[in-house]
């Protein structure tokens, strides 16, 4: 049954990938803009425009220039961007560690404060302090990722600057990094300068994505573990004698958590693709960064790179949640 679930998923996810490229390459195609004309200077003859046509395949047919990014991609040859003149997958690959660092110490940082406030609203229920904890979720869900960008931008890059609120890392710092994950390097070389450095970078944003994910957890799991502490077996461990926390943590948290897992990971996607306008609001070097850049040079290439690269990483996210919750569901594991 498992691997039954695993082949469906995972011919979902091919179609899935197959409808985002035809929708993306179709669409910047049909956007008003001529990515050659913005290449060329003032002034440039029809033959120098033709000339370019040709070699980014611009003057064939837009089915013809879909099968053959298509055949292309197939080889792992994404093109070469129009505005950057290198290989899409180099740069692709180049920036996505950034993009992927900043999204999980997000994530982190959301399963810790949502998972935090769920379980003292849940262990202190009726009182003040749930009463606190759901109108300060509020205000976090109200409030988009990039407006709590700003509001930091304003606190602790201009009123108190603690932070830094621009680039990934200080220009002046010695960077032995060998991959482009920066952080989790820094951490294995025990680069702790480069560490403290690199966080001072991220924090920001990474609490701007975080905030409005930590309101959705909170609220969530709040609410599966309220209806969790009513069943019977949690009330025979209050019997034993254990503590409203104890019985939280050793009995109510482990089925009250699976319907937040599966939140998680859709939710973690979404905040991926929220690192877009957040990574251009603090001058982060990630991918969401590019995209912008990208859209604005009309670099058609690096365009559908980022933009089917996004995607695979939404479907395969997808996926590894989908297994995961059927792996700890046992009515799903029996079918």
């Amino acid at each position: 049954m498992l691997l039954q679930r695993f082949l469906i998923r995972l011919l979902t996810m091919l179609i899935t990938l197959f409808g985002v490229a035809v929708v993306v390459f179709v669409v910047i195609r049909v956007a008003p803009g001529d990515p050659i004309a913005m290449m060329l200077p003032p002034g440039a003859t029809s033959d120098d425009i033709a000339r370019l046509r040709a070699l980014y395949g611009l003057d064939k047919t837009i089915v013809e220039q879909f099968f053959i990014w298509l055949s292309g991609v197939a080889r792992g040859d994404f093109g070469t961007s129009i505005s950057l003149r290198q290989d899409v997958l180099g740069l692709v690959f180049n920036r996505l560690p950034a993009t992927l660092e900043l999204a999980i110490v997000a994530l982190v940082m959301a399963v810790a404060i949502g998972g935090t406030t769920a379980i003292l609203g849940a262990r202190e229920r009726g009182t003040a302090v749930e009463a606190g904890i759901d109108i300060a979720s509020g205000a976090a869900l109200s409030i988009p990722d990039f407006l709590w960008g700003l509001v930091l931008i304003l606190l602790f890059g201009v009123l108190v600057p603690i932070f830094d609120i621009s680039g990934r890392v200080s220009p002046q710092l010695d960077l032995p990094f060998v991959t482009q994950f920066y952080l989790f390097e820094s951490l294995l070389r025990l680069r702790f300068d480069l560490t403290w450095d690199l966080l001072k970078h991220m924090l920001m944003p990474a609490i701007a994505l975080a905030l409005p994910l930590a309101a959705i957890i909170s609220q969530l799991l709040k609410q599966s573990l309220k209806e969790v502490l009513d069943l019977d077996y949690v009330v025979l461990a209050r019997v034993k004698g254990f503590s409203e926390t104890q019985v939280i943590l050793r009995e109510a948290l482990k089925n009250a958590a699976l319907p937040t897992l599966t939140l998680v990971g859709v939710q973690f996607t979404f905040l991926i693709g929220g690192t877009v306008i957040v990574e251009r609001l603090f001058s982060y070097e990630g991918l969401g960064n590019m995209a912008i850049d990208a859209v604005i040079n009309r670099d058609l290439p690096l365009i559908q790179g980022i933009v089917l690269v996004f995607a695979l990483l939404f479907v395969l996210i997808n996926l590894a949640v989908d297994m995961m919750y059927a792996l700890l569901n046992p009515r799903l594991r029996r079918g």
